[in-house]
């Protein structure tokens, strides 16, 4: 009897989860513990992710089951991978620039072309950048604005959100433009945006929607989701904040379609794993 209370009190444990506002899609298999982007790519059937430093330099594709169908292994170090983008081509954008400590110099996005999905093997070009407005590597503690966890394509353009590690002062991220080619840049500073001081804001995150009309920024407890703004001024539109209600390490965003977003989690302190949608209004 005492296994048997044990067993029903585990499963209870396991309906009784409440993920807030996101529904659970699927367990994230062990081999993406710790995901860092997520992407949708027009002309493919898979969601895509990579993980983060300290891992393989390997792209997966998944089904909408979360099970992986597909790895391809990307000729190029995984530094810092931290999110992916994409653009109308199809083409794959891996961002290397995860920044800790703030003294990176070799901070590059990797180009992974629309064919190269169809190999076990992939080719890829590079885009090597730097921050302007940065002079000292690492900067002093009061300085460290410039590791980055997010960026999205627009027009040509990847846009570069930052994720602050000053203390009180975390939700504070910059938004620079560098171009969507193969090149040595530096990049522009477009505008800055603060959402709260704590930790759980900072930014780790974003995309655009397919109709170019939504900008969404992640952090462990919201989403920020910007819209009827002109240009690359994103931060100037209408602002809409989802609290979410889940709390755990949310590491990656994309846009299913332009209303439906979804979102991963690494596995840390017992919580997280998993792929989420949800559904905006």
């Amino acid at each position: 009897m005492k296994k048997i209370g044990i067993l029903f009190s585990f499963f209870l444990f396991l309906s009784c989860q409440n993920y807030g506002q996101l529904t659970l899609i699927a367990d994230l298999p062990n081999d993406l513990k710790e995901v860092s982007g997520t992407e949708i790519v027009p002309k493919s059937e898979f969601i895509w992710m990579v993980n983060d430093s300290g891992n393989k330099p390997i792209l997966f594709g998944l089904d909408f089951k979360g099970k992986i169908i597909k790895e391809i292994k990307i000729k190029a170090k995984n530094h810092d991978w931290e999110d992916l983008a994409s653009d109308e081509k199809g083409t794959i954008y891996i961002g290397d620039f995860g920044n800790n400590s703030n003294k990176r110099k070799n901070l590059s996005i990797i180009i992974v072309e629309q064919n190269e999905l169809d190999e076990k093997k992939a080719e890829v070009d590079e885009i090597e950048f730097e921050y302007p407005n940065q002079f000292e590597f690492p900067p002093k503690n009061k300085n460290k604005y410039f590791d980055t966890e997010a960026f999205f394509y627009f027009k040509s353009a990847l846009y570069l959100l930052t994720k602050s590690r000053v203390a009180g002062n975390y939700g504070k991220t910059t938004l620079y433009k560098i171009p969507a080619k193969k090149g040595k840049y530096t990049a522009e500073i477009i505008a800055e945006f603060e959402s709260c001081k704590e930790r759980e804001c900072w930014i780790t995150s974003a995309d655009i929607s397919p109709n170019g009309e939504k900008v969404v920024l992640l952090s462990q407890k919201k989403v920020l989701i910007f819209s009827d703004f002109k240009g690359d001024q994103f931060f100037s539109g209408e602002l809409t904040t989802i609290n979410l209600r889940y709390r755990s390490q949310k590491e990656s965003i994309t846009f299913k379609d332009d209303h439906t977003l979804l979102i991963t989690d690494e596995s840390a302190r017992g919580a997280g794993g998993h792929l989420y949608s949800l559904k905006l209004e």
